[in-house]
């Protein structure tokens, strides 16, 4: 066998254990962006395209960035599960258009009270009645997938996989200084949606499992969560692309 070929085959097996060692991680991603998407999502999509994106991040992680593999890895998986659902296009634009009015409506009445505004001042404002604005809400909550995922990433060009060029200094204020803007969002949500978010992102826990833990129906979980990121859509909308 020549020393390319014994290289290659290396390389390969290099590669396989990669794989094999980071597939659970591919899983776990899949299977809590799973809980939060409609039926028509498969398993076994989200983790084909985390795997496209474990292959990626195995090509293009460069360790000199600070980052560990794992958290690389685990953006880049997400990413693409991200972009497969969204190639997918199962939202309807009318949701999008319905979320948006709820956010600008969130940021009106919150600057003019300075408050965080209630589920009724909302509904009122709106001209809608509770039932009809928490339909909303559990409408837009198929989309709730994207929401702090987006937040975190909008601007964001860290972990570049460019050919070795550094981040620009004004590219790495601008993402600092929205990250910190979105931390201080957060943490001016009312208590229970602050709580709420917590323990669905950081926490990685399902609606089903939060309510068990505030006693509250799964539905009114998925109400309070999609409110809570249309809080912070409206407090956030000068860094946001609403187009």
């Amino acid at each position: 066998m020549s020393a390319v070929a014994m290289y290659s085959s290396v390389q390969i097996g290099n590669i396989d254990a990669q794989i094999m060692q980071h597939a659970p991680l591919v899983k776990r991603i899949a299977y809590h962006l799973l809980s939060k998407l409609p039926d028509t999502v498969q398993v076994d999509d989200l983790i084909q395209a985390g795997m496209l994106g474990l292959l990626e991040s195995m090509k293009n992680y460069d360790a000199s960035k600070g980052a560990s593999f794992d958290t690389y890895a685990g953006i880049r998986i997400r990413g693409s599960m991200l972009d497969e659902v969204r190639r997918c296009d199962w939202v309807p634009r009318s949701v999008y258009k319905k979320s948006r009015i709820i956010s600008d409506a969130i940021r009106i009445l919150e600057n003019q009270t300075g408050c965080a505004a209630k589920d009724s001042d909302v509904a009122e404002y709106l001209g809608l009645s509770l039932d009809e604005y928490y339909r909303i809400l559990r409408d837009s909550s198929n989309c709730r997938v994207f929401s702090i995922e987006e937040l975190a990433q909008t601007g964001d060009n860290y972990l570049e996989e460019s050919s070795g060029v550094s981040e620009a200094p004004l590219e790495s204020v601008t993402r600092e200084n929205f990250q910190r803007a979105l931390s201080a969002a957060i943490a001016s949500l009312p208590e229970r949606e602050r709580l709420i978010i917590s323990l669905y992102y950081d926490e990685e826990l399902n609606l089903r499992e939060i309510g068990q833990i505030l006693n509250l129906t799964e539905s009114r979980v998925s109400q309070i969560s999609s409110q809570a990121v249309l809080r912070l859509r409206s407090r956030l909308s000068g860094w946001i692309d609403n187009d």
